[in-house]
């Protein structure tokens, strides 16, 4: 199948615009005062984030962070040193992650929240006798 001029044009005229409506970043680096990633972005918005709270960045040490390279649209963050790299609108959609990866997080950070009531319903299912324990499956035959 060939691509057709007029269907190559319609193209680049969509893509121009979807580059024109999104933020694109315009310069990235890492702070090393705040210990955070910064992106400037066209739209005067100036994002700043921690490397342990995106996928891909948690554990790198500073040094590899130094170096990133913004793509030509603006839309593409990329950490050469990790070979991890980024798409700037999902960035900002997942909150700098997947959302796989943020759920999990969530799922973390809720299964560490203490309160009375969360106390008082475990101990409400240790009366119970806790979890059900899953069946046990037995053996097939070899």
């Amino acid at each position: 199948m060939a691509i057709t001029e007029e269907a190559f044009v319609a193209a680049t005229r969509r893509a121009t615009a979807r580059v024109n409506q999104t933020p694109g970043a315009i310069k990235t680096y890492f702070d090393h005062e705040t210990a955070r990633v910064v992106i400037e972005l066209n739209t005067g918005l100036i994002l700043t984030f921690r490397p342990q709270d995106v996928e891909g960045l948690a554990g790198a040490l500073p040094q590899a962070l130094e170096s990133i390279e913004v793509s030509p649209s603006g839309l593409g963050i990329y950490f050469p040193e990790l070979d991890v790299d980024f798409y700037l609108p999902s960035l900002l959609e997942g909150f700098l992650g997947s959302k796989q990866w943020m759920a999990a997080q969530m799922g973390k950070a809720g299964g560490k929240a203490t309160s009375a009531a969360k106390a008082a319903a475990a101990r409400a299912n240790g009366k119970l006798g806790g979890r059900p324990r899953k069946p046990k499956v037995a053996a097939s035959p070899a």
